[in-house]
């Protein structure tokens, strides 16, 4: 069973209804290609109203009956878009300073979107959080913070922030986060490639 998600992002290529336009432009009825590919007129009736969703080696059969490539099926076509649902995102732990230690966990918000020009986070730095390592990466990177009050430091400039406070920096430059005080901190991340 697909969530909802990967349904709504194959959704987006509109496999079916391409095959569909394929097989009618050719005035080729359901049987007859299923006789070229060796799939059930069932099987391919439920593609093509995206009701199933073909493996690549059933995709690339119906393919080569058409003299298409792969590329054919997921070429985008409209605007690019990817939503990433909160109980589907993953936490991923991000050490510390210290051995074994968490400096945060964080979530990338938009994950499913292919060729992204920038990364987008959510950061949370839980209760005894350790700063993070040092890291450069990108050209650039923008925090707000959406609780609490996190310490960034830039080239060895540190910079406190506050809820509601947001800071743009060359992300090139090495820097790392921390924790400040008892309450929850919780922040968005953007870094651009």
């Amino acid at each position: 069973m697909l969530s909802d998600t990967l349904t709504m992002e194959l959704d987006r290529y509109r496999i079916g209804p391409r095959i569909k336009a394929l097989r009618l432009a050719k005035q080729m009825g359901l049987a007859q290609l299923g006789q070229h590919t060796g799939l059930s007129t069932a099987m391919i009736s439920k593609i093509e109203r995206g009701q199933l969703f073909p493996t690549l080696p059933t995709l690339m059969r119906i393919a080569l009956v058409f003299g298409v490539g792969l590329d054919h099926f997921f070429d985008q076509k409209g605007p690019r878009m990817a939503v990433a649902r909160k109980a589907e995102r993953i936490q991923l732990p991000i050490s510390g300073t210290e051995p074994r230690s968490l400096a945060y966990l964080f979530e990338s918000l938009n994950y499913p979107l292919t060729d992204r020009k920038m990364e987008a986070f959510v950061a949370e730095f839980p209760e005894n959080a350790v700063p993070s390592e040092p890291h450069q990466h990108g050209s650039e990177e923008l925090i707000y913070v959406l609780a609490g009050t996190l310490q960034v430091t830039v080239a060895g400039g540190k910079v406190k922030l506050e809820e509601g406070d947001a800071m743009a920096f060359d992300s090139a430059e090495q820097h790392h986060y921390q924790r400040v005080g008892t309450e929850p901190c919780k922040a968005l991340v953007v870094t651009v490639k």
